[in-house]
């Protein structure tokens, strides 16, 4: 299904709030002046207040398992507004799916 792509400064939050940042790994293909997003990129997150049991179990980063089955940069598949990751503490334990709540509206794949 077709989705807009996502972009370094796109919105990204892990379940529970934390704002997931990305650094990318490719800075030459761009959309409406920013970069975008690929798969390989390195999320963190900060500001996750999970806890389990009275013991911080905050998200740290975010990795993503599918992106775009048709569009590449660098060889590497774009992340789409429906892309698919999932949220890991400190300890690699899985959290959760991160939301994309925002993107640019002009570049869209599949």
């Amino acid at each position: 299904m077709p989705g807009n792509l996502l972009h370094v400064n796109a919105t990204v939050l892990c379940p529970h709030g934390g704002q997931a940042t990305d650094q990318p790994a490719q800075t030459r293909a761009v959309v409406d002046g920013q970069t975008v997003a690929t798969i390989a990129d390195f999320y963190t997150v900060t500001g996750c207040p999970f806890t389990v049991a009275n013991k911080p179990q905050p998200c740290v980063t975010v990795e993503w398992t599918r992106g775009s089955t048709r569009l590449r940069a660098g060889g590497t598949p774009v992340l789409l507004q429906d892309s698919t990751g999932v949220c890991y503490s400190a300890d690699r334990v899985p959290q959760g799916a991160p939301m994309v709540t925002v993107v640019q509206q002009r570049g869209t794949g599949q």
